[in-house]
């Protein structure tokens, strides 16, 4: 969500209300002091990150560590972007493979994070592993020129839009937001999940309906 970060500046008083006394302007480095403490507003206590715009995708001025201090800021909303979809695509796959399984899959583990073990051993994470890498391959180029500012290309873009959902330019920027958001949230529901199911060796729905999120000793 795109957020509103105000500032202000020391007012310069013409005359005195009370007495009549002309009363001096402020002096000009004060000023510039002052207007420029804003202040994150994700994290109130700390100053908006020097290299972070408001027009941004999901802004919020959240770097505690200024890592955009030392890294291409585009460089790490591409990585951002790409994280969020794997991710999106991550707990949907989890939430599938708990309440519904393939035929073809009929012998793998009965716990999710097992699985992917199961699948290196039988070799689908390999397919899988393959066609990543190969659209890695395709696409670090146009991530590489627009790294090095040889190219316009927003961060995350690859043309891809077959249902035609970012026609209107204003969805376009709703649709934006909400991916970063949900990619947010999704990143930290999968680390979660696989938390839990390696202490509690239960997988999501079983944790919900038994209460159980810890191992009974």
């Amino acid at each position: 969500m795109m957020a509103f970060v105000g500032s202000f500046t020391a007012p310069a008083l013409s005359r005195n209300a009370f007495a009549g006394a002309k009363v001096s302007a402020a002096p000009s480095h004060v000023v510039a002091r002052v207007s420029m403490q804003t202040k994150s507003p994700s994290v109130p206590f700390m100053d908006v990150p020097a290299n972070l715009s408001p027009d941004m995708p999901g802004y919020v001025g959240f770097d505690p560590l200024n890592i955009s201090d030392y890294l291409n800021v585009k460089f790490l909303q591409e990585a951002e972007i790409k994280h969020c979809r794997v991710c999106l695509l991550a707990i949907l796959g989890m939430i599938v493979a708990e309440v519904y399984q393939f035929p073809w899959y009929k012998e793998y583990p009965h716990l999710v994070i097992d699985r992917h073990n199961w699948g290196v051993t039988n070799g689908s994470m390999l397919q899988l592993l393959i066609w990543i890498s190969f659209w890695e391959i395709m696409t670090t180029p146009a991530t590489i020129q627009m790294v090095n500012g040889q190219s316009d290309r927003e961060p995350g873009y690859f043309g891809f839009d077959p249902l035609g959902l970012g026609k209107n330019p204003d969805k376009l920027a709703t649709y934006k937001v909400n991916e970063i958001k949900n990619g947010r949230l999704a990143m930290i529901a999968v680390s979660g999940a696989i938390h839990h199911a390696a202490i509690s060796q239960q997988n999501m729905f079983e944790q919900i309906t038994s209460g159980g999120l810890l191992p009974s000793f």
